[in-house]
């Protein structure tokens, strides 16, 4: 037996290497708006975090025609009725201001 410790590995541990070219995360923060519908469509932007550039146009389309419609439903949705004509009691009525 030899008193004589190991000598080292001369081989270095491969660690990921880090490419420019690889998507990176954009760590944008996405505050929650309380609409379920709007924060799906917000959590969805966090997709592009993970393609490369040209897949991110995919992305924004699909989260704008999303936020468009959850928009366009609110118009369409009913609100509340219209109040009904009032009468205005101060003007007479045109009968009533002509002579003959």
């Amino acid at each position: 037996m030899s008193d004589a410790l190991p000598e080292p590995s001369q081989e270095v541990a491969a660690g990921p290497e880090h490419d420019p070219a690889a998507p990176a995360p954009l760590n944008v923060p996405r505050t929650a708006t309380g609409n379920a519908e709007v924060d799906a469509l917000l959590e969805r932007l966090g997709d592009a975090d993970h393609l490369a550039t040209d897949g991110h146009v995919e992305v924004y389309e699909d989260v704008h025609r999303g936020l468009r419609d959850a928009l366009t439903a609110l118009d369409a949705r009913p609100g509340p009725p219209a109040p009904s004509p009032s009468y205005d009691q101060r003007a007479p009525s045109p009968s009533y201001g002509t002579r003959s």
